[in-house]
């Protein structure tokens, strides 16, 4: 499984918060199983916990399993995917990096994905995290208060236990260098339905096509071509999932020229062509 994750191809991901609180925390979407999530940063840090089953989860080509009872946390900017072969049941959340600029005057805060061994303020930092879910989820009277409690705990153990106290320079550089893409990858996320060429993308941010071209493959580890088209598949495959659209239709919709272009994207990614994938998801309702 490692050895594919190589080929893997990347997509930046948009986050935006749950109403009225300062992070974002839902469900993983890869809740059935068969799922795959292609190499992508953002600028947020992100935390995994695993509640049920069991997802592979890679950080810069480094791998880390996560059962029941663990979690993993993402640092801003870091390039990172997962392979979900089975059901589970995985909370995510998604932490601004403005968050954390009342704790230092770092550039780039830095947190260990994992601990070494398990403690007990693992255990404690998970129940955290399902507390905070799970008074969002039943939204009791003065449930946000609640939630906030909670989320400030975890943000405190976050910046206590689990932050690294020495930053080297190369890992801020590399953070610079990630920035450097955000107001690409932001234009494509939310202007890929249309023409999406090399030339013109380079051109709109007065690059040369081959220093854009370049950038993508030093800092992003994907050529440019490979990562417009997964970030179509990615909106496609949402499309697939929640409306009753055709094939034909979804592909247009998202800017492949047909739907055996999409048929073929959607595919390489998932293993099943988009209408069987629709037909499984569809028995399982």
């Amino acid at each position: 499984m490692g050895q594919r994750m190589d080929n893997m191809d990347s997509k930046r991901e948009l986050v935006i918060p749950n109403d009225g609180f300062p992070f974002k925390m839902f469900v993983f979407e890869g809740k059935n199983g068969n799922y795959r999530v292609t190499k992508h940063w953002h600028d947020t840090v992100e935390i995994f916990a695993v509640f049920e089953g069991e997802i592979d989860f890679y950080i810069n080509s480094s791998y880390y399993g996560l059962s029941r009872g663990r979690f993993i946390i993402v640092n801003s900017n870091e390039v990172h995917s997962i392979e979900v072969p089975e059901e589970n049941f995985t909370i995510v959340v998604q932490i601004p990096p403005e968050e954390f600029e009342r704790f230092g005057e770092e550039e780039y805060m830095l947190f260990r994905h994992t601990s070494e061994g398990y403690k007990e303020q693992d255990a404690q930092f998970v129940r955290l995290i399902r507390q905070m879910y799970t008074a969002y989820a039943e939204k009791r009277y003065g449930y946000e208060l609640e939630v906030l409690s909670d989320y400030y705990r975890m943000l405190h153990c976050l910046v206590t236990q689990y932050r690294e106290k020495v930053v080297d320079e190369e890992r801020v550089k590399k953070n610079r260098r990630m920035k450097k893409l955000y107001q690409i990858t932001s234009y494509i996320q939310e202007h890929y339905k249309e023409d999406m060429t090399l030339e013109r993308v380079a051109g709109i941010f007065g690059f040369s096509p081959t220093y854009l071209s370049r950038i993508f493959k030093k800092y992003a580890n994907v050529n440019y071509k490979t990562y417009v088209m997964n970030v179509r598949v990615e909106y496609a495959y949402k499309e697939l999932l929640n409306t009753g659209q055709s094939i034909n239709k979804i592909a247009e919709s998202c800017g492949f020229p047909d739907g055996r272009s999409f048929a073929k994207a959607f595919a390489a990614r998932f293993g099943i062509t988009p209408d069987k994938y629709r037909k499984e998801m569809r028995k399982r309702e």
